[in-house]
């Protein structure tokens, strides 16, 4: 019999995402017209080696600024991730690790105390700010989906947020690492939703299990209504074993052939499977939903607030890499979140890896 991270050690064999180095810091190869001399090539490649120096020096400082204030030795650690990116690195003392981007907030990665990873971050992915990370559970806020007034899914996946707390201290003999990182609204955010915010992120590493807290605050004068998610990839051996259980006999939006005007249907399959492309958003699913990875074991999800379950994958749309994983993600979309002046709306989700067999 397979344990979960023994089973998960047999599907886990993702490559992670090449990066490329943020634009600012390319180096030109044709000079422009009117200075093609040798002399100016090297010039123009010393300028930039200086201005990326000053650059890398200038996060190094930073990452060791914010490491000196809010690291915690041996469970809380703010290191430089892909491209220099800063990044919280959570240690638990069984053995587990959660590593959460700053930009976006998106947790890219969760590991097993045996090293086996359950999160997937795509082959396409970029590190450098030029999109949102694309893998592991990028945040949709405060829009699910596309929109008239943002980009595809809002903006709180394309800022950085910010560092408020950590801790490790929930049991001395076995301390849960924890990090609560901050975005607030700004010029850039009221531009397209012209409110004034509050989102207070939590991530918590408890033994094994990786729980997520997520709290929307509203500091305006103003009520303010959004939609949300959290859109979880998780690693499958193979997206056609893949099973999703927990959703029979909900009603459910079907936006494979039109996501405009998305059909509705009911659920009446014990599991849900796949043989083609999956866009599903489950309303008012249930606590509880269970992904199978193929393999005996499955990530077990338990949430409180976000009342939607959204299922995707994008089949051969992503051809190099749609067998690899599957998205189960927790959403507030059917009935967006409604917060008054000085209220807030909090959503929780727990993951564990269970063995099936």
């Amino acid at each position: 019999m397979l344990t979960p991270s023994a089973a998960l050690r047999r599907a886990h064999a993702t490559l992670l995402p090449q990066c490329t180095r943020a634009a600012c810091v390319a180096v030109v190869s044709h000079p422009s017209r009117g200075h093609s001399s040798s002399a100016w090539k090297r010039t123009s490649t010393s300028r930039r080696h200086q201005q990326l120096s000053l650059a890398v020096s200038a996060v190094a400082t930073e990452v060791a600024e914010v490491q000196e204030k809010f690291g915690i030795a041996d469970h809380v650690e703010i290191t430089e991730g892909k491209n220099g990116l800063p990044m919280v690195v959570l240690r638990h003392s069984c053995g587990s690790k959660a590593e959460i981007y700053l930009y976006g907030a998106v947790v890219t990665s969760w590991t097993q105390p045996s090293g086996d990873e359950v999160l997937y971050v795509r082959p396409d992915a970029k590190f450098d700010k030029s999109k949102p990370i694309s893998g592991g559970i990028p945040h949709c806020f405060p829009q699910f989906g596309p929109g008239p007034a943002m980009q595809q899914h809002g903006f709180a996946r394309n800022l950085d947020w910010t560092i408020s707390a950590t801790s490790a201290d929930l049991q001395p003999d076995e301390r849960d690492p924890s990090v609560e990182l901050t975005l607030t609204d700004n010029e850039y955010t009221r531009q397209m939703w012209p409110h004034a915010f509050k989102a207070v992120y939590t991530v918590t590493l408890h033994e094994e299990q990786l729980r997520t807290d997520l709290r929307v605050m509203n500091t305006g004068d103003a009520p303010f209504d959004f939609t949300a998610a959290l859109h979880t990839y998780i690693e499958v051996l193979d997206i056609e074993v893949a099973k999703v259980r927990g959703l029979q006999g909900l009603t459910y939006l079907d936006k494979v052939a039109n996501p405009e005007e998305p059909a509705t249907k009911e659920e009446d399959r014990e599991v849900v499977t796949f043989s083609g492309p999956v866009d599903s958003v489950y309303l008012k699913a249930k606590d509880y939903v269970e992904l199978d990875v193929g393999t005996g074991a499955a990530v077990a999800i338990s949430s409180s607030g976000w009342e939607d379950v959204v299922v995707w994958s994008p089949w051969t749309a992503m051809e190099d890499c749609y067998k690899k994983f599957c998205c189960v993600e927790n959403a507030k979309f059917n009935s967006p979140a409604t917060v008054q002046p000085g209220e807030s709306w909090r959503a929780t989700q727990d993951f564990a890896v269970i063995d099936l067999e």
